[in-house]
């Protein structure tokens, strides 16, 4: 199993957890819309440090799961004209958008079994 995202407790860095509500038929264009703007976009923003993207079972929801250097460098992001069209198209593919900021303060991994 690959791990995607190494969640570092010691450094100060802005999590972003940003939960969209979309239509289970527009799920799959909404990650491919996260996804192109990652690559194309977002990933070349001073401070982006990476982007992980989750999609519900059942397929209302979408989660993306970042992190920036600093709350600044999150902040500065819209100001750059790519970025902010970007996030106004997925503003219209989803019926609702709640970006929030967050700190790690913990992270926990299983414990290494025998021969690992």
């Amino acid at each position: 199993m690959a791990v995607t995202a190494q969640i570092d407790s010691t450094r100060p860095v802005a999590t972003l957890i940003h939960v969209f509500t979309v239509s289970p038929d527009r799920q799959d264009e909404l990650i491919e819309l996260l996804t192109r703007a990652t690559e194309e976009t977002m990933k070349h923003q001073p401070g982006f440090l990476h982007a992980n993207f989750h999609s519900s079972h059942d397929g209302e929801r979408v989660i993306n799961y970042a992190q920036w250097e600093s709350e600044e460098h999150y902040r500065a992001m819209p100001a750059n004209p790519e970025a902010r069209v970007h996030m106004e198209q997925a503003a219209k593919i989803a019926t609702d958008v709640q970006p929030r900021l967050f700190r790690v303060r913990s992270t926990h991994r299983r414990a290494q079994r025998a021969g690992e």
